[in-house]
């Protein structure tokens, strides 16, 4: 008997719940759908590509000699012009070099020596004709050529110690010039320490590095996606990190052929050559981001984009047209280019189309986040 009772008031409670859920559902005002009309536009097709402000142009100064900087003449920021002496070097000689050449040296003093000997004997013999021209102008010949050998040696051996020549109308190796003139970005070296000169098997160590700041050119970084949209003298804007509300003008110049693997995609490097403002000092490494213009359609016909609804069977975009008194019907709709606002439609619609705001915030909704 109680578990008759129970199951009636159970029963009775569903009842109630179910005339409330009724009575609740029709005293809400029907959903009203607001409509939007498709327009005609310019939409511009966006990508950013960040990176840095680098010199056209950037040299290492090496030294021609290995030894000791005595004397730095310049510091970063100072402006040179090719040939400006930038620093000194004292030669510190190898033991064993210097050793070799003061023997190279006397040996060639010792055949001097000898050969003038010869070239005097020889000398007298002519006059008084007991040997024939030929074997005078031989001994003549050798004994000039050991006489040559020996200034040879006294330059070479001058060279070791000091650095340079007296002989030699060439300037010194132990003062360092500037090769091109321009900005000092940065002296890596302080006086005291040794360095290293530029040959053939040693990149040698670098004095100082020259850039001209005048002319300056972007390197970034672009996707795969975006890369073969790309083309040569391509114009796009550049913005630095560094100077507010400015942006600058730029042209591609460059797209690498061979791109580079960076966080799971692949990236390709790309130049622009920079249209400066006189009025703005630019530095070198400044970060900096260009919007390069991949598509461009004008005056195409164009929605918002968050008007746009997906099937979700086969993702396929569609809209809905008011074809009554907020009665719409499915239609589906080809797409064309998006800049992420507005997004272009290319067949489905025509201008004098109502659109559905499927996706409208609703007022209470936003009286609770609010």
């Amino acid at each position: 008997m109680k578990k008759l009772i129970f199951l009636v008031i159970i029963i009775i409670i569903a009842f109630l719940s179910v005339l409330y859920w009724f009575n609740r559902k029709n005293s809400l005002s029907p959903v009203v759908y607001s409509t939007e009309k498709p327009f005609h536009t310019t939409i511009i097709k966006k990508s950013i590509a960040s990176g840095k402000v680098v010199p056209l142009e950037e040299v290492e100064v090496k030294p021609q000699i290995s030894g000791i900087i005595s004397k730095i003449y310049v510091e970063a920021g100072n402006k040179v012009k090719k040939g400006d002496l930038i620093a000194s070097v004292r030669v510190i000689p190898n033991i064993q070099t210097l050793n070799s050449a003061m023997g190279r040296l006397k040996t060639a003093k010792l055949q001097e020596e000898n050969l003038k000997l010869t070239f005097e004997r020889s000398s007298n013999l002519y006059e008084k004709g007991v040997i024939s021209k030929q074997e005078f102008d031989s001994a003549e010949v050798n004994y000039k050529t050991a006489e040559q050998n020996v200034k040879n040696y006294e330059n070479d051996l001058e060279i070791i110690q000091k650095g340079f020549s007296q002989n030699t109308e060439e300037s010194t190796n132990t003062n360092i010039a500037a090769t091109i003139s321009g900005t000092i970005l940065d002296i890596p070296v302080k006086e005291g320490l040794q360095v290293i000169e530029s040959n053939t098997f040693n990149a040698g160590t670098t004095i100082a590095v020259i850039a001209d700041l005048s002319k300056m050119i972007f390197e970034g970084t672009v996707d795969e996606s975006e890369v073969g949209k790309l083309k040569n003298n391509t114009e796009l804007d550049i913005s630095l990190g560094a100077v507010d509300k400015t942006k600058f003008p730029g042209r591609l110049i460059f797209i690498a052929p061979k791109g580079s693997e960076s966080g799971g995609s692949v990236q390709f490097k790309i130049k622009a050559q920079i249209t400066l403002d006189e009025n703005i000092f630019i530095r070198s490494g400044y970060s900096a981001n260009a919007e390069i213009i991949l598509e461009k359609k004008e005056n195409a016909l164009a929605i918002k984009e968050s008007l746009l609804q997906f099937d979700k069977h086969g993702d396929a975009p569609f809209l809905e047209i008011k074809t009554g008194n907020q009665i719409f019907e499915k239609r589906n709709v080809e797409l064309g280019i998006s800049d992420g606002i507005n997004i272009e439609i290319v067949n489905g619609i025509t201008i004098n189309d109502e659109i559905k705001v499927w996706n409208k915030t609703k007022e209470e909704d936003y009286k609770f986040k609010k």
